[in-house]
């Protein structure tokens, strides 16, 4: 694991899977969802590693807005969670449009400790699925991320 969290985080495999991070389909067969966190502060992102992969999910972490469309160019992920002001005012909310012109898209899930309503019409426009506030709700946060990445996933089935 990169300790500096200056760009992407090797993801961690896990040894058990647990209801909320995958889809049965079923009783041989189980998608794992794959969530890339973009996160400027080491303290935030070792915490919301640390509950997601808890919860099942594989988790790749990017410290810098850099390192996380260099994670987006290489694996795509199910979802993305990201500040929206990721290294500056409004880089998260950038990441979330490229994010949103890649087939399949991700979910996406964007918080701010800041929010106007300047904010929230940006988000809508660049098609974010879920906008939360900081402080984080940490159930919250697991729960919107459930529902988005199963919702997708039925998507993409359909």
């Amino acid at each position: 694991m990169n300790d500096t969290f200056g760009s992407i985080v090797p993801r961690c495999k896990l040894s058990r899977r647990h209801t909320l991070g995958s889809l049965r389909l079923s009783a041989e067969k189980q998608i794992d969802y794959r969530i890339l966190l973009a996160e400027d502060d080491p303290g935030v992102m070792y915490t919301f590693k640390a509950v997601l992969e808890q919860e099942g999910f594989s988790v790749d972490c990017a410290g810098t807005f850099e390192g996380a469309k260099a994670a987006l160019r290489d694996v795509t992920y199910d979802a993305i969670i990201t500040d929206f002001a990721l290294d500056r005012e409004d880089l998260g909310l950038e990441l979330a449009r490229e994010a949103k012109r890649r087939s399949p898209a991700p979910a996406i899930l964007i918080y701010t400790s800041h929010p106007t309503v300047e904010r929230l019409r940006h988000a809508l426009a660049a098609r974010v699925d879920y906008f939360a506030f900081k402080p984080i709700d940490l159930d919250e946060i697991k729960l919107a991320i459930t529902r988005l990445v199963t919702r997708r996933a039925e998507g993409l089935m359909a």
